[in-house]
């Protein structure tokens, strides 16, 4: 039986856990939102929009925290701090995709393994305002935190006990998490393949 108290330690944790792996990307966010969206679940129904809430506001705030520091610093600052796990170089699709739908560019950085601090540092280089962030962030996030909250729900609905749906929300998010990390890194090296032999005389 959840109770009230065990379910507001599970999201204060969930909270701490998402904010600070929103600013130094160690933490499993994802998996950490769906394993409390379960717990809420089988509180009430009613404590999965609050689950969903604190999720987007400590997503919120780490990325907020990453932003400014992208933007006193840009991009040397940022491989001081080891936040780029290898260079990134502007793109101009990037670009265009944070000048003319912000929302989406970060919620997709969000949503790709290793995408969100390159989209931010790109936003905070090509001078994406404070205002535009604030305003596009928060809607990113909070469909983040939904769509990893849906996934510990369908987890939930599988099985009976609590902690066999928390246990199955975070294997799912981590598995999908390094296949897509793999598609990914396959599409990059794919691309600079067709680069370099566009380059080749």
């Amino acid at each position: 039986m959840i109770t009230l108290g065990g379910l507001a330690a599970a999201v204060a944790i969930m909270f701490g856990i998402v904010a600070a792996g929103s600013i130094l990307p160690v933490l499993p966010t994802g998996a950490a939102v769906s394993a409390t969206a379960v717990l809420g679940a089988h509180y009430s129904p009613l404590a999965v929009p609050v689950v969903i809430a604190a999720g987007g506001l400590g997503a919120y705030l780490g990325d907020a925290v990453t932003f400014a520091i992208c933007r006193a610093g840009g991009e040397a600052l940022t491989r001081r701090l080891r936040l780029l796990r290898q260079p990134w170089k502007l793109a101009g699709t990037v670009r265009e995709r944070l000048r003319r739908r912000p929302v989406t560019a970060l919620l997709v950085s969000r949503l790709v393994p290793g995408g969100r601090i390159p989209v931010l540092l790109t936003a905070a280089i090509v001078g994406l305002s404070w205002r535009t962030f604030i305003v596009s962030n928060v809607a990113a996030c909070l469909l983040w935190s939904a769509t990893y909250s849906a996934i510990g729900l369908l987890s939930r609905n599988v099985f009976p006990q609590p902690w066999q749906g928390v246990v199955c929300a975070i294997v799912v998010v981590l598995v999908a998490g390094q296949v897509a990390g793999r598609v990914e890194k396959r599409r990059q090296a794919r691309a600079g393949k067709d680069s370099g032999a566009q380059v080749t005389p």
